[in-house]
């Protein structure tokens, strides 16, 4: 059995990923005054933990303020190999993130569609999946609040 390196984070990684989650933009020189660090240093540190992945930088928007009309959190019933069914979602364009849970749904998948034809068309699709015994939709109205500001 092969278990996955997890890196480790110190608390100087720590504080240069929590002032990037206050503002993704802020510029190597204020994070390093921040943090006690030179400017060369955080540029290196920030490569380093996007190389391991745990973490990357982007621009987030909300989808249904820049065109995107649907949103939704489609909760999924599976029989047989879940890991297989979530790794398959993932695979799909309108699927945005997809979660293994416990509970009422083994897993649930953020979507964002152009119109309900769209949604539609895409559960059709999901429920075409041979393990996948039901889902539920949720149908995003609004957003109300989005933040990355997880901690570390």
């Amino acid at each position: 059995m092969t278990t996955k390196h997890r890196p480790v984070l110190d608390d100087t990684s720590r504080a240069i990923i929590e002032q990037l989650q206050i503002d993704g933009r802020k510029p190597y020189a204020a994070i390093g005054l921040a943090v006690g660090l030179s400017e060369a240093a955080v540029r290196q540190r920030i490569a380093k933990l996007i190389e391991s992945g745990v973490m990357q930088v982007v621009a987030v928007t909300d989808p249904l303020t820049v065109g995107s009309y649907r949103m939704a959190m489609i909760g999924i019933k599976i029989d047989g190999d879940i890991t297989a069914v979530a790794d398959q979602l993932a695979h799909y364009k309108e699927v945005d993130y997809v979660l293994v849970t416990s509970g009422g749904f083994d897993v649930m998948a953020e979507v964002i569609c152009n119109d309900d034809d769209h949604l539609l068309e895409l559960i059709q699709r999901i429920r075409e999946i041979p393990q996948v015994r039901s889902t539920e939709s949720f149908i995003y109205l609004k957003l109300r609040k989005q933040l990355y500001n997880w901690g570390t």
